[in-house]
């Protein structure tokens, strides 16, 4: 490895969530223990099939976007259910429901997807979860409601073309929201942080953007940006990428250029990721923009450290600091080095087919997930090679979950546990 990649490698490892610090093992938020899509377990299953390697499957009322989150023996899930929405709590040893609660009425489908799409979040004693119709809950382990937010009734109602889509970002003690939109609001876009215990707002900013009609829309997840002491929220859609004080909620650098010719459809579905001090902000393919972390005011230029113009439409990247992953929606990938943007590998094709669900890369893997359900083990590293093509003949939408050696798959009909539990102080 480079001594620059691996000072970024090890910087990385130094500034990881507070997730990853007390629970490595799980999979508390949407893009994992680390926030982007990289999992530490290792052993992973490569092959199986709708029949093979399969633990237990629970069966499921409807597809989804969201994805699994994993504490220990919960599993929690997001599920839209005749025209409702509910919160889920799976057993984790052989898939049976715990308890169900009611999020929300007025479930409706949107495209692709409907009102279940944001995942749920987790502290390991509580989970929270939000919905597409704007329902933010807070549930005890044993499905007790320790509060409920109506979003929109406080703050007025979502205006994105295809329905809110976000998920909330946990940290320490507090939930951070975003709301951008604009196709179908005048109303201005905004970012927000709530006590997690009382669901009470400690602060809520404006996000003001240039965007025009389509282009506010933002179906992104916030991301944590920790570096040299410093934390900072960082938030993409229209037009720009954004960090905030997560005390105070104070925007503390933008950069733009995420939409140069001012198009009026460039609404953004990959949420930004953050490696050790790089963010990286897709769009609506071009350009993905790599950023240096420590600016203040506007960045536009001063810390672009590359752009790229074949990034994704709707699948997150993901990078483990040495290389930067896109997958874009028809089944391209590429591998770039992830401090100068240097294409390793690209054009490669997986599995034919539609992607919306985000890779995520494990023991030295990449699982790349299309639409028709069928996950392509990419091996990671210099030279493309695929390693295995595992099909559950469904379809799906939602990223995979990592946690003690089982890999667990979302699709319109099941949840699929993959694989042996391997418990941490067996390895």
């Amino acid at each position: 490895m480079k001594k620059t990649h691996l000072s970024v490698w090890i910087f990385g490892l130094t500034t990881i969530s507070f997730a990853t610090q007390t629970a490595a093992e799980n999979w508390p938020q949407w893009r994992g223990p680390s926030l982007n899509g990289v999992s530490d377990e290792t052993d992973i299953p490569i092959e199986w099939s709708a029949t093979e390697n399969v633990t237990w499957k629970l069966e499921l009322p409807a597809w989804s976007g969201s994805t699994p989150i994993i504490w220990e023996d919960r599993i929690f899930l997001n599920v839209a259910e005749g025209g409702n929405l509910y919160l889920w709590c799976v057993d984790r040893k052989d898939g049976s429901v715990l308890w169900k609660q009611f999020l929300s009425d007025g479930d409706n489908k949107q495209r692709k997807q409907n009102m279940s799409s944001p995942s749920p979040v987790t502290d390991g004693r509580h989970v929270w979860v939000m919905t597409g119709t704007g329902m933010l809950r807070g549930f005890d382990f044993d499905g007790k409601e320790i509060w409920a937010r109506d979003i929109p009734r406080d703050y007025g109602p979502f205006g994105l073309n295809w329905g809110y889509a976000s998920s909330p970002l946990l940290h320490e003690d507090a939930l951070y929201v975003q709301v951008l939109h604009g196709m179908k609001t005048d109303d201005p876009s905004y970012v927000m942080r709530l006590d997690k215990m009382t669901g009470e707002t400690v602060w809520r900013v404006e996000r003001p953007t240039q965007a025009i009609r389509e282009s506010p829309d933002s179906y992104t997840t916030p991301a944590l940006l920790q570096y040299d002491g410093k934390t900072e929220i960082v938030i993409t859609g229209g037009d720009c990428v954004t960090g905030h004080d997560p005390e105070t909620g104070e925007e503390l650098w933008r950069a733009n250029g995420l939409n140069p010719l001012n198009e009026a459809n460039y609404r953004i579905v990959a949420s930004p990721v953050v490696n050790g001090n790089i963010i990286y902000a897709p769009t609506r393919e071009r350009p993905l923009l790599a950023l240096r972390a420590g600016g203040r005011g506007d960045v536009t230029e001063s810390h672009r450290l590359w752009s790229f113009d074949h990034g994704p439409d709707v699948p997150t990247p993901v990078s483990d600091g040495e290389y930067f992953y896109v997958v874009n929606d028809r089944g391209i990938m590429w591998a770039l080095d992830a401090e100068t943007g240097e294409e390793i590998w690209g054009q490669q094709r997986v599995t034919p087919g539609t992607y919306s669900s985000s890779p995520v890369l494990v023991d030295g893997k990449i699982l790349v997930t299309s639409e028709d359900g069928v996950t392509t083990v990419v091996r990671a590293g210099e030279k493309f090679e695929i390693l295995a093509e595992n099909t559950l003949d469904d379809y799906s939408l939602s990223s995979p979950a990592i946690s003690e050696g089982q890999i667990f798959m979302r699709t319109a009909g099941h949840l699929y546990c993959i694989g042996e539990r391997v418990s941490p102080s067996s390895r």
